[in-house]
């Protein structure tokens, strides 16, 4: 057997794997020793990594050739790659002649390389002519991109990993560590252990695991976290513990914040927060006495309508106290996904351009154009992902490309999200898994590479550039994202603007790789240093990484010198804004989303495997034991949870972890694995039937943390639980015919279980479900 070092597709950490493999199948996975990011250690989810590569789930799951519909809702029929791409590109230009360039939305995924997500940043706005495409990292850091560049003037993390170590004081904001990034959490662990002193305060509304190891929990109200800054801040002013040179010398704007949070005495912040005043003068002291303090946060903070603010009251904290640009302090957002910084690097979202550019500015479009040889670059904002969606539920966007994401799982407000994807006139898919809920809507599927297949670069949350290497060929006729687009894109562009189809000529990763690395000097993320051979022989680097430099940087501003029009930054005077969907009595709980520490995202990998289900197997809707009481419900009832724009129904449980009128779901029960139907006879659509599409006005990222929900019993008396031991080559095969099934009944789950195979080969199934009445058995015969 042969290992191949390549990187794991999962969490922003950013960990280095090796692969075994004998050149077509992958059999083994372990962490790489050598990579910097982790050390060898992986998390459950990574070290399962080749179960899910097994042949006989590739074969079940994976989207295998390109496949095409003749009308919605018909099966699709398997066609050649000619074939569909001429398809495309004949759709999308009549498309694009007939509406206009601004008629079509792409929308990628934090999961693609850093590569695919140049050819098609530079294929929506170089070859169409419209800044029409967004990214799943919407919905993840574009409030931590927002908040950088309003305080620090830039997207870029100032700290590494290697300041955990040198951290006195840690401060975790918005951001369940233990289960959403476990190797960082691991690696704090081993420095509180090599210095006890270190100092622990986690501000969450939960009791989580990350929240029961803390010296200090501030169980804030969600969405008091501005209020819960400013007060920071006050005591701070009040104890003397800014640093009134550093401000003096490195920032402005801090007088009107200074006015600001003297409205915010602990009284006043205690009564914001919820929290004792005890706690917080604690805080500020802990803050602000430490020679270094880390802040580490993630979509606690992000996942807002006022998400920006969030991040920009946090790293206020930072500057004032001149807690920034030295070993073990700074305020550090940790990223969700494997590559939504390098999809933010290459300027993959609707408001920016490559090397972290801005579309308004007119300069960086023209710097832009050069770099392409094109004679322009749209001026005109591109429309965010509930923007974009919105505008296909709405009939303006006419085409929908979809790439290496599931829309109909994962984005807020469901009913909204389906009705875009039924009016569009034409929806492409691209996706390694047939399995998603999005592919229903497809009308042209096109296979994907995957983990093991893939071959480019991922950038991790400290900045570093990791390569991202194949172990095996493609699966089936799969293809590279990036050579898709680049198939697609020079067939488009004969359709509708011959001149560029040279703006095309990749023919391997590393010749998009290169002209990404030309486009970024001189920039913030100068990388012009760095080549694949570099990374080949040295391993992975960070950024900046400019020519001639014997390596990246590992922190940055030591020098006080910020990336703005006057080299300093810049105080964020934000007032505390309310939630987006307070409770009321209609709606009296306050729902909050978050992640399980084995599943990942839709679970269109992780899903497949019975083992991860072993920490978490039964979607439920956790309530603290009060209201449990309260609504006259015992553990493990049914309930039905209700917001303003869907329903969902699973059982409740009580966690001691929540106050009262909380209610926690985790953001991966969709549709693929929790259905049934409402009230009305509809079909239930996961847990983002009920989040809100409420976004930051900065950022356009989503609330998808908190919204405000209903609560009742629901009583389905006849019941149905049923498992089956499977062939591993049958199981997910009859998972796929079973779930068009699970509509018929109020409520029904249905999940793998058991360690994948046992010791006979096979996959063990369960699905439980509940109905009002007994449910015609002649509805259930295609499951037989």
């Amino acid at each position: 057997m042969t290992e191949t070092p390549s990187t794991c597709p999962y969490c922003g950490v950013g960990c280095g794997v090796l692969i075994a493999h004998d050149g077509q199948r992958i059999t083994g996975v372990r962490g790489d020793p050598d990579h910097p990011a982790n050390a060898g250690r992986l998390c459950t989810k990574g070290s399962t990594l080749h179960l899910t590569a097994a042949d006989s789930v590739q074969r079940q799951t994976r989207l295998l050739a390109p496949m095409q519909r003749t009308r919605r809702g018909a099966t699709p029929h398997t066609v050649d790659w000619d074939s569909a791409l001429d398809d495309a590109a004949e759709r999308l230009a009549a498309i694009h002649q007939q509406h206009g360039a601004d008629a079509i939305g792409v929308y990628v995924s934090g999961q693609l390389l850093t590569e695919d997500y140049y050819v098609f940043n530079k294929l929506v706005k170089g070859l169409l002519g419209t800044n029409h495409i967004d990214t799943n990292s919407r919905l993840c850091m574009s409030s931590a991109v927002a908040g950088y560049k309003a305080t620090l003037g830039a997207d870029a993390p100032p700290c590494s990993y290697e300041d955990f170590a040198h951290a006195d004081t840690v401060f975790i904001t918005g951001s369940n560590l233990a289960w959403a990034h476990p190797i960082l959490m691991r690696r704090l662990e081993d420095a509180r252990r090599a210095r006890p002193q270190q100092k622990w305060i986690v501000a969450d509304p939960r009791r989580t695991e990350t929240a029961a190891l803390a010296d200090l929990h501030l169980a804030l109200k969600p969405g008091s976290d501005v209020a819960l800054y400013h007060g920071l801040l006050h005591l701070l002013l009040a104890q003397g513990l800014t640093d009134a040179a550093y401000i003096a010398a490195h920032t402005t704007g801090f007088e009107a914040l200074a006015e600001r949070v003297r409205a915010f005495p602990p009284a006043e912040t205690a009564r914001l927060t919820g929290l004792a005043e005890a706690d917080l003068i604690t805080a500020a002291r802990w803050f602000g006495e430490s020679p270094a303090t880390l802040s580490l946060y993630c979509q606690g903070l992000n996942q807002s309508s006022h998400g920006t603010d969030n991040n920009a009251a946090l790293i206020n904290l930072h500057l004032a106290t001149g807690q920034i640009g030295r070993p073990g302090a700074g305020p550090f957002s940790l990223t969700g996904q494997p590559n939504a910084m390098g999809g933010r690097e290459v300027g993959g979202l609707a408001n920016l351009l490559s090397a972290h550019r801005d579309l308004a500015n007119p300069a960086h479009r023209a710097e832009v154009a050069r770099l392409w040889g094109v004679p322009s670059v749209p001026a005109a904002p591109g429309r965010t992902a509930m923007e974009m969606f919105q505008a296909a539920a709405d009939g303006a966007v006419k085409a929908l490309w979809i790439v290496c994401t599931n829309p109909a799982q994962s984005l807020p407000d469901q009913a909204m999200v389906r009705r875009a994807l039924e009016r569009a006139e034409f929806v492409i898919v691209q996706e390694a898994f047939a399995t998603t809920a999005t592919c229903a809507y497809a009308d042209l599927l096109l296979p994907a590479t995957t983990w093991g297949e893939k071959d480019g670069t991922v950038t991790n949350s400290e900045r570093r550039i990791s390569r991202v290497r194949p172990a095996v060929p493609p699966a089936g006729q799969a293809r590279h994202d990036w050579a898709i687009a680049t198939d697609l894109a020079r067939r488009l562009a004969a359709r509708i603007a011959p001149e560029r189809i040279t703006l095309f000529p990749y023919t391997t990763p590393e010749s998009i790789w290169n002209e990404h690395r030309d486009s970024t000097r001189g920039r913030d993320l100068d990388i012009t240093g760095l080549s694949y051979a570099r990374l080949e022989a040295q391993g992975p680097q960070q950024w900046p990484c400019p020519e001639g430099a014997a390596a990246g940087r590992s922190r940055l501003y030591g020098d006080g010198i910020f990336p703005t029009a006057d080299g300093r930054a810049r105080f964020a005077d934000v007032a505390p804004r309310p939630l987006a969907e307070a409770p009321d009595a209609k709606y009296p709980f306050s729902l909050l989303t978050g992640r399980l520490r084995d599943q990942w995202h839709g679970m269109s990998r992780t899903g497949l495997l019975g083992r991860l289900y072993g920490h978490e197997g039964l979607p439920a809707i956790d309530l603290a034991p009060a209201d449990l009481d309260r609504l006259g419900l015992r553990d493990g009832a049914l309930v039905r949870v209700t917001s303003r724009r869907g329903a969902i129904v699973l059982p409740a449980r009580a966690s001691e972890g929540l106050l009262a009128g909380q209610a926690f779901l985790p953001m991966h029960w969709g549709q693929e694995v929790l259905s049934g139907q409402d009230k009305h006879g509809q079909p239930l659509t996961g847990v983002n039937a009920l989040t809100t599409p409420a976004f930051c006005p900065s950022s356009k990222q989503p609330e998808l943390k908190h919204a405000a929900v209903a609560i009742e019993k629901v009583d389905l008396p006849w019941r149905l639980s049923a498992m089956a031991w499977l062939p591993a080559e049958q199981a997910m095969a009859v998972r796929e015919q079973l779930r068009p099934l699970l509509a018929a009944f109020g409520w029904a789950s249905l999940l793998p279980f058991g360690r994948e195979p046992d010791a006979q080969g096979r996959v063990g199934l369960v699905l439980r479900a509940g109905a009002t009445a007994p449910v015609d058995e002649a509805r259930l015969a295609p499951a037989r």
